[in-house]
């Protein structure tokens, strides 16, 4: 990237803590795929891993804790955590003390009292905060925000999502944990997308009621949950999530005055990415095949053929990272602040109080007005 004087500028250099999952897959071949930042260090303790990322990007520099990466603090220019749940607070208050901006993974905390806290040590720093809530750019959540931007659908009365698997073992590890310090359990896992897309879409929500159950035999955490939302604008979202879903359902229903859209089947880059593809390598990216797109209409249902297929969008995981980087230089706002993480916390621990004393959740209006900020 070039200055105003067409000067080549250096990239700016990124920390990665963890290489999981959400390390390995998501955000080290984002960064990499990112015009003005370059992926420099990756803090690892599991050998295996720090071969794997030597391999996997070149010249990247591995280390065993996040200690000997904040000592090198002024060779750096941003901290990604994507590491356990359970450490992202205490992370990335180091690394804001430390003078770093940083990305967190979703959860960007447990609680919003604890997202608002570093959204507060933030900014009297003067520095970037953001979660990573990639589901935003979904090829059918971006779909989804055209059709209600063009007004396509009519008054949206409800909106329907759904992250559904069929994994009748548990697999084990923090994620599926039953203790509450790993911040485990599917209502933070997948939920933590489906509250903030539906917030992002419709504003913030004043009734939370949920239902969540763990279903399968030696299951720790929840692993079948549903959320019903009132928006403070009048729609209703209801939210599925379940890792025990024999028959999936679609991913959106969306229902209006005017018209309903329905669509089945994932976003294809998260796929894509575990396949091993990057975007930029002269790949269609986040593209899918006409077959897959979603279908928009009144009265009929579209697996009997009703209603008329609506392109699918294509779908822009880098266009995250494109945004912080913007976002770094300029000294504007990251595509996802960490108050938005909050207001999606704020539901997401209404839901759990729902489910667990069977009622529904009014948030105060101190609730809802810290949402719209």
């Amino acid at each position: 990237m070039d200055d105003v004087f067409g000067t080549p500028r250096p990239p700016l250099r990124v920390g990665l803590v963890g290489y999981g999952l959400a390390g390995s897959v998501f955000h080290a071949p984002l960064i990499a795929a990112t015009d003005g930042l370059v992926l420099d260090t990756v803090v690892t303790g599991n050998a295996e891993r720090q071969r794997q990322a030597a391999a996997e990007h070149p010249g990247v520099r591995t280390v065993d804790t996040p200690d000997a990466l904040f000592a090198r603090a002024d060779e750096l220019d941003l901290i990604v955590i994507a590491s356990p749940n359970r450490t992202h607070v205490p992370l990335a208050r180091a690394a804001l003390e430390a003078g770093l901006p940083v990305v967190i993974d979703k959860p960007l905390a447990a609680t919003a009292a604890e997202a608002q806290a570093l959204a507060t040590l933030a900014d009297t720093r003067g520095l970037l905060l953001s979660a990573f809530q990639n589901r935003r750019w979904d090829n059918d959540f971006l779909t989804v925000r055209k059709l209600l931007a063009d007004g396509t659908l009519g008054e949206v009365q409800r909106f329907e999502s759904r992250f559904e698997r069929w994994r009748p073992r548990p697999k084990g590890g923090w994620r599926e944990s039953g203790d509450p310090a790993e911040i485990g359990g599917i209502l933070y896992d997948l939920g933590s997308h489906l509250v903030d897309q539906a917030l992002a879409l419709f504003g913030p929500a004043v009734t939370v009621y949920a239902e969540s159950d763990v279903r399968r035999r030696g299951a720790e955490a929840d692993d079948d949950t549903f959320i019903a939302l009132t928006h403070a604008g009048g729609v209703r979202s209801h939210l599925w999530m379940s890792a025990t879903a024999a028959q999936l359902g679609p991913r959106f229903r969306v229902l209006g005055d005017t018209a309903g859209y329905v669509k089945y089947g994932l976003d294809p880059q998260e796929a894509a990415l575990r396949e091993g593809l990057r975007p930029g390598n002269g790949t269609a990216w986040g593209a899918e095949p006409e077959s897959a797109w979603g279908r928009l209409g009144a009265g009929e249902s579209p697996l009997t053929g009703g209603g008329e297929p609506v392109a699918t969008l294509p779908g822009d995981y880098p266009a995250y990272y494109a945004a912080v980087e913007a976002a770094l230089r300029t000294g504007g706002q990251p595509p996802v602040t960490a108050r938005e993480a909050a207001a999606a916390l704020r539901v997401l621990e209404a839901a759990k109080t729902s489910a667990a004393e069977g009622r529904t959740v009014r948030l105060t209006e101190g609730d809802v007005l810290a949402a719209t900020r």
